[in-house]
């Protein structure tokens, strides 16, 4: 683990004004350490040769204004730093969510969802102690050792001979503890994130492990792990405090080495008084700012590794971006051509394989299959969520690739088979692909839906707020209001994810009524397991197996017998 990573300052310009800052107090804070020992030396040789206080009035006076100013200096760099570390974790935050969303689907579905929110939340909130102590403290320890080493070398060269050769030790034993202590920080880290992850997958499936008497199991498996992190983070503290115990060891004893040698010395009458004194003032300076990276070192370890995370994953290659100025394509007179299309996810077996289709304007397709036979991995390719590992997709003339994300998808209204229904009200989970829609136009689409009733039955209507998910709807519900959004959006291709996949057969006859409807005047492409949608009026049927499109013969055949 690195103790700088040179990639923060590219995803954190926002803050450079507030590092600056934090850099430019390190340097007043380094004159102030010099004064405040200049002056109070002179303070106390002048009152041990007998003077009065009256003749120190002015010299205490700005002894006093020198600390005052080293308090306020402090105070200024601990706020600049916690807002470079506010603006930092903002921009990291918002860059982390818009390279997930540019990354896709594709790329989220090999992640843990609890993991990157961890990530997002837990771990990016720890580079507090980073930017706020422990970069503060790097700047000095970077520029006070040095100022105390002249200003003491200029009063006293042989003092100076001692702390320059006992002052690189504790930078020394703090790296090689430090590079000790990496991988167990590291592995903390990890296993946080393993912990966060793990507790949101039990929570969302609660029901089924409770439904198959594995709850108990789960509750034992979390409490293994929550045991892993807690070793894990009083491993980290041990080091910890070996660490203080280290530094502080080695600073005290080269304290002890330039105390013994200038009072010999004061003794023998070869310094002076007012020399000595600055000597030992200045001496524990030099060492402090030293100890105090190490130890800030550590406190800011779960951050720094948070971050480097959060980074990694923004230097991810993201999907090439299309050339600007294409025309934006127009699904009710162009037709969709997959030629030869090969899609691989990474680690996994062809999810399609050599697929071949034209889709025309007004057509609607039955597309059916076994579970895995690929129908969602079609979807997937039609949305943009992925693409094409070979072969082409055309829309007309034009190469699906050249043309924005944005324009596609907005010729496009998707019904998947657990629609996802947002924390808010009712109207804004239907107007979701259309936040400018009337509320005349948001009814209009629920009645078309037929959701217009249960939805008035609601306190509040559609104004009603559902929590996340609506799961204070039923299945049926939540999937008319996703028809609803669909009818709202009033796009010429409409994709339909098994619709009816979790509703009862009354439940799916409703909703096919709704979808029958809904196909008036668009593309459609209907997904479905079996064949038991053969009654909906469909141009063709497709039928997908192992990633290979059936011949067309066959697949009507299988309509035919289902």
């Amino acid at each position: 683990m690195r103790a700088f990573d040179s990639r923060l300052p590219r995803y954190a310009r926002a803050a450079a004004g507030s590092l600056l800052t934090t850099v430019l107090l390190g340097l007043v804070t380094t004159g102030l350490v010099i004064a405040q020992a200049g002056l109070l030396a002179h303070v106390l040789a002048t009152a041990a040769h007998g003077t009065g206080l009256s003749a120190l009035r002015g010299t205490i006076l700005a002894l006093l204004l020198v600390l005052a100013a080293r308090a306020a200096v402090a105070y200024g760099g601990e706020v600049a730093a916690l807002r470079a570390a506010a603006r930092i974790k903002s921009q990291l935050r918002r860059g982390l969510i818009a390279r997930a969303l540019r990354l896709g689907p594709s790329w989220l579905s090999g992640q843990r969802p609890g993991e990157i929110t961890t990530l997002a939340v837990t771990g990016l909130d720890a580079l507090d102690a980073y930017f706020a102590r422990y970069l503060p403290s790097l700047v000095l320890a970077c520029l006070v050792p040095l100022a105390v080493l002249a200003r003491v070398t200029a009063a006293d060269w042989l003092s100076g001979l001692v702390i320059a050769v006992t002052l690189p030790l504790i930078p020394l034993f703090a790296i090689l503890i430090g590079s000790y202590s990496a991988a167990r920080t590291r592995r903390q880290w990890l296993l946080l994130s393993r912990l966060g992850g793990h507790f949101l997958d039990v929570v969302e499936g609660l029901p089924t492990l409770k439904a198959f008497g594995r709850a108990r199991t789960q509750a034992e498996v979390i409490r293994n792990v929550t045991g892993e992190y807690r070793t894990a983070t009083m491993a980290a503290l041990r080091i910890t405090f070996l660490s203080a115990l280290v530094l502080e060891l080695s600073a005290a004893l080269a304290t002890a080495l330039v105390a013994v040698e200038v009072g010999l010395r004061l003794l023998a009458g070869h310094i002076g008084y007012e020399t000595a004194l600055l000597v030992l003032l200045l001496t524990p300076e030099a060492y402090l700012p030293l100890r105090n990276v190490g130890a800030q070192f550590h406190a800011s370890a779960e951050g720094t590794a948070a971050a480097q995370r959060a980074l990694d994953i923004l230097e991810l290659p993201e999907p090439a971006a299309p050339a600007q100025g294409k025309s934006e394509p127009d699904l009710r007179t162009q037709p969709v051509t997959l030629t030869d299309v090969v899609l691989e996810y990474p680690g996994r077996a062809a999810a399609l394989r050599g697929v071949s289709l034209t889709i025309s304007p007004g057509e609607r397709i039955l597309l059916t299959g076994p579970s895995g036979a690929g129908k969602s991995s079609l979807l997937a390719l039609l949305l943009r969520f992925c693409e094409p590992t070979a072969g082409r997709i055309g829309v007309g003339a034009t190469d699906l690739a050249a043309i924005p994300h944005a324009s596609w998808r907005r010729q496009i209204a998707w019904v998947p088979q657990r629609p996802y229904l947002f924390a808010g009200t009712v109207a804004e989970n239907i107007a979701l692909g259309a936040p400018d829609a009337t509320p005349a136009a948001i009814r209009r689409a629920a009645r078309l839906a037929g959701a217009e009733e249960f939805i008035d039955a609601l306190p509040g209507g559609f104004s009603a707020f559902l929590p996340e998910r609506g799961l204070i709807l039923s299945a049926g519900q939540r999937q008319r209001v996703a028809l609803a959004r669909a009818f709202l959006r009033d796009a010429p291709l409409v994709l339909l994810d098994e619709p009816t996949a979790h509703l009862d057969p009354a439940g799916a006859r409703q909703i096919m009524a709704v979808i029958e409807t809904l196909m008036a005047g668009r593309t459609v492409i209907l997904v479905t397991h079996g064949v038991s949608h053969a009654e909906v009026p469909v141009s063709r049927v497709l039928r997908l197996d192992h990633g290979t499109l059936v011949p067309a013969g066959q697949a009507a055949s299988l309509a035919a017998g289902g």
